[in-house]
């Protein structure tokens, strides 16, 4: 009985497998560009942010590395799509260090050691983003504004005991966006951004990401 449940079992992760895999499409998974240089495709805010962030691969697994020392420079990738249809946006970050007495409610102390964009269009010369952080300090589900309003973050997960391991997210940038920005309607994503900085705290902070990725619900 136990060998046909679990036949049926692998039976079951054989077929589910390819149809998961459909439901996700790869924003960027660092695969190109060479290993210990500026990713291709991104740009950042400042020249000297390419300095920041690195390719880099452990354990066959490619990743964006970023040092910041008293620093605070975003790295983007232009990427459009439409959120109704892919509504998820799907990462994997570890923080490596944080930057000393972080605390992101403060803006003496608003440094984090990873953090991921979703960014939207809204004037000329200014965009909307979705901020997503993982703090040493803020609570979970703590909302936070920035930016004149214009960037609206999420504390998504908090603590330092996880740092230095890897932790899958997943978010749905097509309802917070309309419920952060309290819109009727999403507009179509114009790309994300990361940010590892240290420039309040005047410190260190060290983080990696990999595995970009926009899902199905």
């Amino acid at each position: 009985m136990a060998a046909r449940l679990a036949q049926a079992l692998l039976a079951l992760l054989a077929f589910a497998a390819p149809a998961a895999a459909q439901d996700c499409v790869t924003v960027d998974d660092f695969s190109k560009g060479k290993i210990g240089q500026f990713p291709p495709d991104w740009e950042p805010r400042k020249d000297s942010g390419r300095d920041v962030y690195s390719i880099q691969e452990m354990d066959g697994l490619r990743f964006l590395r970023a040092l910041a020392k008293n620093l605070g420079i975003q790295a983007a990738r232009k990427y459009e799509w439409d959120p109704k249809a892919y509504p998820m946006l799907a990462w994997s970050w570890r923080p490596v260090e944080f930057p000393a007495g972080s605390d992101e409610r403060q803006s003496k102390t608003n440094d984090s050691a990873v953090a991921v964009y979703a960014v939207f269009p809204h004037t000329p010369w200014s965009v909307k983003t979705l901020k997503y952080i993982w703090s040493a300090v803020v609570p979970v589900g703590t909302r936070l504004s920035s930016s004149a309003g214009l960037t609206q973050v999420l504390v998504i997960r908090n603590g330092t005991d996880q740092k230095g391991g890897w932790m899958e997210e997943r978010v749905n940038v097509y309802e917070d966006y309309k419920k952060f920005f309290d819109a009727s309607e999403t507009p179509k994503a114009a790309g994300i951004a990361v940010l590892t900085d240290s420039d309040d705290t005047k410190s260190t902070s060290q983080g990696d990401y990999a595995n970009f990725r926009l899902c199905k619900p």
